[in-house]
């Protein structure tokens, strides 16, 4: 699924004290995969130390909290163990930290300075700016269920009328309604261009992120589809909305989320998949990591010995119950891998054991458990609306091939006869016209949406809602 750097689960503890006194606002700029990413370090002074908060704002991420952090003798010491990352920085006499980010075994220089740091904005043509030529409105929706209030924004063609929705479902990771990503808001693309034709758009955060409440971490893809669930009772209520026109547009994850509420919910009139998956998790994942390794220049007898060592560490998470037992077993075989990564890319000696714990800690997470063992063609045999189905043929983290074909063979032995399934050449998981397709591209290029999967998915769209 979708890479992310920074913030999938920012959670620190603050320890230790200075006598300089460090609190306030602290600004750097992280230079990742050809995008600068401006960030902002809030430290408040507390009793026992600090206590902080994170933002990206060029990623909209604010409030994030933080801690495990360490001050002494002038040098900071962060710890983000959900993200396999640390910062450590001195401070100098010119009252800035010098130092350097490190992420599963990447490392990047990072400087905390008082003053705003001034990242140049990325250039993104096709982000559209106010004012638009449509009615736009932030609204609110309960999860009564899990007791989520999820928050974002409808679109309409016009204040005033009965229209068609869709709902844009994000991918992995805690994602704004606009699913930002390294200066990129693919959602806010794709819903100013249905809204331009004559299509609403309800596009809303993620439970636990932005201005949603709840608790990302502990959810499944099951949980994620409830909020959909909600999205969908919600738009019941109104009069703008047609009920009998209700659709789901789902982006990688959110392509495995789609069927599954449409599988159950005879409120759905048609789904687009967007890079969603067609086959088993844990092959996914093994297929992906494979792709991506041979576009960062890998041999192909290391990615097939890589191969074998994923195949090995999933079977055993799929088949042992004992999560004790997993972490024993499954860590020789990580560390096995690890060494066959070239050496730019392994964590350092020193915090390997600690980087495998917290890794190792992810994979036995309810979603990850979840994942490798969901297979979404016991799903797609159940769905019987319309199916628009779209991959980009260089797409790393969701092949084309085995994904598309894995969807069309399980609508059609379901015996849905409404389904359009294509590969768009040239472009990546994104959906950008791309050169690789490797993750390191995105920030890199200027489109955020391709022209012509978006005239894909309107066409085929207002062809269903007709």
């Amino acid at each position: 699924m979708k890479n992310t750097l920074l913030f999938t689960f920012l959670m620190l503890i603050f320890f230790g004290c200075s006598a300089q006194d460090i609190s306030g606002e602290w600004n750097g700029i992280l230079k990742v995969q050809g995008s600068e990413l401006r960030l902002v370090l809030h430290l408040t002074k507390t009793v026992v130390g600090y206590s902080a908060t994170l933002d990206s704002p060029d990623q909209g991420a604010k409030g994030f909290p933080v801690g495990s952090v360490d001050f002494t003798n002038n040098t900071l010491k962060l710890s983000m163990n959900g993200l396999n990352a640390e910062y450590s920085g001195t401070l100098g006499a010119d009252n800035i930290f010098k130092g350097t980010f490190n992420q599963n075994g990447q490392s990047f220089p990072l400087e905390l300075s008082r003053g705003v740091m001034g990242a140049k904005a990325p250039l993104r043509p096709q982000e559209p700016q106010k004012p638009y030529p449509y009615y736009s409105e932030d609204v609110k929706f309960d999860n009564a269920s899990d007791k989520v209030s999820l928050a974002g924004t409808l679109t309409l063609p016009a204040k005033e009328g009965n229209y068609p929705v869709v709902i844009l479902i994000t991918g992995s990771g805690p994602q704004n309604r606009n699913e930002e990503l390294l200066g990129h808001k693919p959602f806010l693309v794709l819903a100013d261009h249905l809204t331009r034709n004559g299509i609403g758009v309800l596009r809303y955060d993620d439970r636990g992120t932005a201005e949603s409440t709840g608790d990302f971490k502990s959810a499944t893809t099951r949980a994620f589809a409830s909020d959909v669930e909600s999205a969908i009772t919600y738009l019941k209520t109104r009069k703008d909305i047609n009920p009998k026109k209700i659709g789901l547009i789902g982006h990688s994850e959110g392509g495995m989320i789609a069927p599954m509420v449409a599988a159950d919910s005879p409120d759905v009139a048609f789904i687009v998949l967007l890079a969603g998956p067609g086959i088993p998790g844990d092959q996914l994942m093994v297929r992906q990591t494979h792709l991506i390794n041979k576009a960062n220049g890998m041999t192909d007898d290391v990615v097939d010995q890589i191969d074998v060592l994923n195949r090995k560490g999933y079977d055993l998470l799929k088949e042992r119950s004992d999560l004790r037992d997993v972490k024993k077993e499954i860590i020789p075989i990580l560390k096995e891998a690890i060494h066959l990564l070239p050496a730019n890319q392994q964590p350092p000696a020193d915090k390997t054991d600690e980087y495998l714990v917290n890794y190792v800690n992810q994979l036995i997470s309810p979603w990850f458990q979840f994942l490798i063992r969901y297979n979404p063609a016991q799903t797609l045999e159940k769905v019987k609306c319309p199916v628009l189905a779209l991959n980009g043929g260089k797409d790393l983290q969701v092949p084309p091939k085995e994904d598309l074909e894995g969807i069309k063979r399980a609508l059609e032995k379901g015996g849905n006869k409404n389904v359009t399934v294509k590969e768009l050449p040239r472009l990546n998981h994104l959906f950008q016209e791309s050169v690789t397709g490797s993750p390191a591209e995105y920030g890199k290029i200027e489109q955020t949406f391709s022209p012509m999967a978006l005239v894909e998915i309107s066409d085929w769209v207002k062809q269903i809602v007709k």
